[in-house]
């Protein structure tokens, strides 16, 4: 090996516990961050599909027609029996 190889392998090594907490460290801070924004976009992303089908929702509301014919019909011949006594 080269003189240059082993003066960097022996600094390598003698700062090898340094290198290895500074790793840790930035691996620790990429693994935050990118939960972070794991949670921001899944968040965002909920966020923007509830807004859309609930304005969805308000555009085309559902209609519902009930049938009041016999109650109408019940309380018109109780009108009328209680008009004829």
């Amino acid at each position: 090996m080269s003189q240059a190889k082993v003066d960097r392998y022996k600094e390598e090594k003698a700062n090898r516990k340094k290198i290895m907490k500074q790793e840790k460290i930035k691996r620790t801070i990429t693994t935050v961050c990118s939960t972070i924004v794991c949670i921001a976009v899944i968040g965002w992303v909920g966020y923007s599909a509830y807004g859309y089908f609930h304005t969805q929702k308000e555009k085309n509301p559902t209609q519902t027609e009930v049938n009041l014919d016999a109650l109408n019909n019940y309380l018109n011949g109780l009108n009328t029996e209680t008009t004829a006594e």
